[in-house]
């Protein structure tokens, strides 16, 4: 991992970008996006983290965040993948229907890394980039909150719920988030 994907500073602000393993569309499901959004509740309350902006796509979560004093943002997003990993294939199972090729391609995953458990749905690395500039974080605001558009999943962006967008837009969202 090269050195623009280290966290320098425990209360910096950092755009990150975690993504499921071979980019499967996972958050398609109801059930499975919203384990991902009280997660992050959970982690907001619980652990510490501030969220700024951040998008769930369907293979993938693009966010602004950082660490409260006296936390560490590696140590909340290890905690958060970790968590979610477990609960996502859970409920995987539990879905009434055939999702077994999933599973199957998490577990896969897990073979062929030696840090796994029986499933890796997460990639390694969350490849956080500190945010420095304004112009920075104006892109990544814009990059973050346009990512459904540019998908062709809605035509404005603040139309998409699992997205800080309509935060931004005046409106209520599905996570509180701290405004840039």
């Amino acid at each position: 991992m090269g050195f623009k994907y280290k966290v320098a500073d425990d209360n910096g602000i950092y755009f990150i970008t975690t993504t499921v393993v071979n980019w499967i569309d996972v958050f398609t499901r109801k059930e499975l996006a919203e384990v991902v959004i009280e997660s992050l509740k959970y982690c907001q309350k619980d652990k510490g983290l501030i969220i700024y902006a951040w998008c769930l796509m369907p293979s993938h979560l693009h966010m602004m965040v950082s660490a409260d004093e006296g936390n560490k943002l590696p140590d909340i997003i290890r905690d958060f993948k970790k968590f979610t990993s477990r609960k996502i294939t859970s409920t995987i199972k539990d879905i009434n229907e055939n999702r077994d090729w999933m599973l199957n391609k998490f577990s896969f995953a897990a073979k062929i890394h030696a840090k796994s458990d029986e499933f890796k749905f997460w990639q390694d690395g969350y490849h956080p980039i500190s945010v420095e500039t304004n112009l920075f974080k104006e892109q990544k605001l814009d990059y973050i909150h346009n990512n459904p558009v540019k998908a062709g999943i809605v035509y404005e962006p603040e139309h998409y719920i699992y997205s800080s967008a309509i935060n931004y837009s005046n409106g209520m969202g599905l996570i509180e988030v701290v405004y840039l």
